[in-house]
């Protein structure tokens, strides 16, 4: 049996939070591609990229293949 009774209101400020911390995490995730693109354009290696940034060496990769990254380093030379 439950022992609570639900409440509309306590579920959508739980969806609420839980929206927020969702899209918290997604904007954190695009501000460290940004700065990894931005830091690999500079020459930073792959591994540097990855201590400062969190993010794994496949997506370091695939950042360095992107046409943001080539846009950038096109745009320094």
């Amino acid at each position: 049996m439950l022992l609570t009774e639900w409440n509309m209101d306590d579920a959508i400020a739980v969806a609420r939070e839980e929206a927020w911390e969702d899209g918290h995490a997604e904007g954190r995730s695009e501000n460290n591609k940004e700065v990894a693109i931005n830091a690999l354009a500079e020459g930073a290696s792959p591994e540097f990229v990855q201590k400062i940034t969190g993010l794994d060496l496949e997506t370091i990769q695939k950042l360095k293949n992107s046409p943001d990254y080539s846009s950038i380093n096109h745009n320094l030379r």
